[in-house]
Order: structure tokens, then sequence, then C-alpha cells
């Protein structure tokens, strides 16, 4: 018997940051199902967390792959990028 859960068609998508270029996050990959799937494996095979937070996801699924991240979500973004600094800092000390 599937659960409320099963039902729900997953979603991801990713985003990339280059400080030493200076220019605004970007989307680097996106997509639905087997896609949003893939996406997030390949983020835990590589030790990038991943944060769910579906009313962002929804803005940023918005937005073309390579497109740069709108000023008007730059705050939501910006903890994003926290949470993964945080969670990053954490991995790398229990390890």
């Amino acid at each position: 018997m599937k659960n409320e859960k099963d039902n729900v068609r997953k979603e991801a998508v990713a985003l990339g940051y280059n400080p030493a270029k200076q220019d605004s996050p970007k989307v680097l990959a996106k997509g639905r199902g087997i896609i949003a799937e893939n996406i997030i494996s390949r983020a835990k095979e590589h030790q990038i967390p991943v944060q769910e937070d579906p009313s962002l996801l929804q803005l940023l699924g918005e937005l073309d792959i390579n497109q740069s991240i709108p000023e008007e979500l730059y705050q939501a973004v910006a903890e994003v990028f926290a949470f993964l600094y945080k969670a990053d800092k954490e991995a790398k000390r229990n390890s």
C-alpha cells in the first residue's frame, strides 16, 4: 500500500556559487522524478548536504539552468548556503 509520500513527485534544484568570480549563485541543474533523484543521489555521493525547502524549491524551479539567482531570492539562498557551510564544517569536524 502506498502512503501519501509515495505519490509526491520529487523535485530538485542544484545551486552553485563561485566566490572568486564574485557573481550571484546560479542554477546548475534541476529536474523532477528520476532526474531529481539523480541530482540528490549525486549530491550525497559527493557529501554535499541536501536541504529541503518546498517554497524555495518552487521559486528556484522557475529559473533556467545557468540562470543567476534574482536579487529578491538572495536572502533565502544565503540561508541555504549558510546551512551548507555549517553542515560541511560539522562533517569535517566529525571526520
